[in-house]
């Protein structure tokens, strides 16, 4: 892996493909590889970048408390050490949360954006599903002999007895005791957001089957945030690119290609054209 220094942090990142820049922003479990499958469908359109937050993967980071709004200006700093004005950005799960914050706060480094199975930033996480978060906290403290009832969770059951290995991603992480607890409070620490602050073009993509993060919650998103589109996979859970990356890539793919092909036919001069919902949405940026 390569990396990038910003933040007083190493971000650890891998790039791959070429064209336009993708950053990919993983969930609070995972690190970049989760992204594997999916990004290499993406590599043959655009470029990809899949990096490590912080205390994930092999990204280094000091040992002082953080937040949303740290690891936001992470993923921008990330953004232009590599040199790029600006970039897509897909999000998901907490991944999805750092990507809000990232457009609302820096919207020049933000080209298009698109949220998959999240949440709205500042909102706890037991307050948009209090009869699994605690459940799955006590499931956490039972592991390894619980992890396969915490991946039913994250993957549909018929997903599960098709591909039992998936169980094997809940027996555990590398990340030690003092990661673990950094991360944990990351979500604690108060972030000002304004959805209605993001200006990117924006696609909401959920999974029919999430159990993890009700989709009405993510969907919920599109409403304040101008001109955004939404996508709902049917018989996807919560984790769709490990789960399905193939359905998840085409929808990405498609909004991406739309997106660029509604801009270059807009006049320019600031014109506007009408987003799905027919919400008005700026095309040149």
């Amino acid at each position: 892996m390569r990396t990038v220094e910003a933040n007083g942090t190493s971000i650890a990142y891998t790039q791959s493909g070429g064209g336009a820049p993708i950053v990919l922003i993983h969930g609070a479990e995972a690190d970049h590889s989760m992204f594997d499958a999916f990004g290499a469908l993406l590599a043959e359109h655009f470029t990809v970048i899949a990096y490590d937050q912080r205390d994930s993967g092999a990204t280094r980071n000091p040992p002082t408390p953080y937040g949303i709004g740290e690891m936001a200006d992470d993923a921008a700093a990330l953004i232009a050490g590599l040199g790029y004005h600006r970039a897509h950005v897909f999000g998901t799960s907490l991944g999805g949360v750092i990507a809000q914050v990232l457009a609302a706060r820096h919207p020049q480094r933000v080209d298009r954006l698109l949220l998959s199975s999240t949440f709205r930033a500042g909102t706890p996480p037991m307050s948009i599903n209090p009869d699994v978060f605690p459940r799955l906290a006590a499931l956490r403290s039972g592991l390894p002999g619980t992890a396969a009832e915490i991946a039913t969770y994250f993957f549909p059951a018929s997903h599960i007895a098709a591909h039992p290995e998936v169980i094997d991603i809940f027996t555990g992480n590398s990340r030690d005791a003092a990661q673990k607890q950094r991360r944990a409070a990351s979500l604690a620490r108060p972030v000002e957001n304004d959805l209605a602050a993001i200006t990117a073009s924006t696609l909401v993509l959920v999974g029919a089957e999430d159990r993890l993060i009700p989709p009405a919650h993510t969907l919920s998103l599109a409403q304040e945030i101008a001109g955004a589109r939404t996508v709902s996979i049917p018989g996807l859970g919560h984790v769709g690119t490990l789960q399905d990356p193939q359905a998840v890539a085409r929808e990405v793919l498609a909004f991406l290609r739309a997106d660029a092909i509604n801009e270059s036919t807009t006049m320019p001069g600031g014109d506007h054209h009408e987003g799905a919902g027919g919400r008005s949405r700026r095309a040149v940026r």
